[in-house]
């Protein structure tokens, strides 16, 4: 006997501490037949899952070998079409580079059932972790969030959109090419003294908080940084403080 077609969830599971999970998304993670994560989810999040969930992990992590978009998509229209109800975790939020658009159109063409439920991202966990805005009135009047890499690895070659003096520029999985970054920056016309900040494992206790200037871009990262880094340009970063020990416990 056919089942019923289950539904598809896109749900963002924030910067990785489970108290940052929106209410709903905590409750389609404890709700959920199938999970398919991101390698970045934390084991307290997928904790939230029922022992009988049928749980797959899909890698994608920046760098690092993981499973194919197209096998991903495959999967959750095959699981739906059994009848399951399936989470699609991501790290951040589904809609800033997380592919929400594509696997919304594979989902939509194969007849299921699909929504999203928003995220905490990497840029907004790392301002309130390390105390600075991402607009701020007379400095910044405007956020631009970008990636550094296409899909196929290389670098993006248009930074035109980062010369705006009051924009905050975040750059998401930026952190191996900060050598370049800067010189793209630079050539865009953004000052070498313009304020930066690099952050590893935004919205986690493990974060750690790197600051400098433009042109000192490269040396302010260091180059064996392990977890996902978000780099920080524009005259807010120089608002940035370590994490008090009050946020810490927060966040832990």
């Amino acid at each position: 006997m056919p089942h019923d077609p289950g539904r598809v969830l896109l749900v963002g599971a924030g910067p990785g501490a489970a108290d940052l999970l929106t209410v709903r998304a905590a409750r389609a993670v404890a709700e959920a037949q199938a999970l398919l994560y991101d390698a970045l989810v934390p084991q307290e999040i997928l904790d939230l899952a029922p022992a009988s969930c049928l749980k797959i992990q899909t890698g994608k992590r920046a760098g690092r070998t993981s499973m194919a978009q197209t096998t991903i998509n495959r999967l959750m229209v095959r699981l739906a079409r059994r009848g399951l109800d399936v989470v699609r975790l991501k790290g951040g939020d589904p809609s800033v580079f997380g592919r929400v658009g594509e696997e919304m159109a594979v989902l939509k063409a194969a007849g299921i059932e699909a929504q999203v439920i928003p995220g905490v991202t990497a840029a907004a966990a790392a301002a309130a972790q390390f105390g600075f805005p991402l607009t701020h009135r007379g400095q910044a009047r405007r956020v631009v969030l970008t990636t550094a890499r296409l899909d196929q690895g290389s670098l993006a070659e248009d930074w035109r959109a980062a010369a705006d003096p009051e924009a905050t520029l975040a750059i998401y999985m930026g952190g191996a090419a900060a050598g370049a970054i800067r010189d793209r920056l630079i050539a865009a016309g953004r000052s070498a003294a313009t304020p930066i900040l690099a952050v590893e494992n935004a919205g986690r206790p493990a974060a750690r908080l790197f600051t400098g200037v433009l042109g000192g871009l490269a040396e302010t990262v260091p180059a064996d940084l392990d977890g996902p880094v978000l780099i920080v340009v524009g005259d807010v970063a120089a608002q940035a403080v370590e994490a008090a020990p009050a946020l810490t416990e927060l966040a832990s």
